[in-house]
């Protein structure tokens, strides 16, 4: 009977510090979006001031990989993703593209975009890594180079730097991506 309460004992506060450790990464995960946010459209607001959209599009082709390498630190890995591409190098992989549809379909049923997350502890025999995805709605500032109607100067730069943009059309508060972010939990190969 001990060892039955012993055992109890041990997968109920095991349970517990798992459900811990997921809380703490969720919390630390959304913060890197939130940060990585307000960092994206910081620079998108003074770039626009200073030059308007064309200024904006070196914003996000240089300055937004950037900002994600910067807060790619402390074993996680910060990017963005998005079912209609602009940059090719921010593809989904399954999971990402899944969870986007998801998003999609909560979009419209009602949900607010800004509301929008989710996250998983991914596990194989080699790795085990945390992912959690934040959605990105299209915002009054991303229509310059996004929306449905973009000056003739501006299609002209997208068209030359990603000549298979697919991330215009959009209007305000619809789902341009998500901010994908992943931290390795657990790494069993030997290298």
């Amino acid at each position: 009977m001990r060892s039955v309460i012993l055992a109890f004992t041990l997968f109920h506060f095991a349970t517990i510090s798992a459900a811990e450790n997921t809380a703490q990464l969720e919390e630390e995960a959304r913060n890197l979006a939130i940060q990585m946010d307000m960092q994206l459209k910081t620079q998108l607001k003074n770039a626009m001031k200073s030059r308007g959209p064309l200024n904006a599009i070196t914003a996000c082709n240089i300055k937004a990989p950037q900002i994600a390498e910067a807060r790619s630190t402390d074993g996680w890995q910060v990017g963005r993703t998005s079912i209609r591409l602009r940059n090719p190098g921010n593809k989904s992989d399954a999971w990402e593209r899944s969870i986007l549809l998801a998003f999609k379909q909560q979009l419209v049923e009602g949900a607010p975009a800004a509301n929008l997350q989710s996250s998983m502890i991914e596990s194989n025999h080699e790795v085990s890594r945390y992912r959690f995805m934040k959605a990105i709605p299209v915002d009054e500032i991303c229509l310059a180079c996004h929306g449905d109607t973009i000056a003739k100067n501006v299609q002209a730069v997208l068209a030359e730097k990603y000549p298979s943009d697919a991330a215009t059309g959009y209007k305000s508060g619809e789902l341009r991506g998500a901010f994908t972010i992943s931290k390795i939990l657990e790494n069993k190969r030997a290298d």
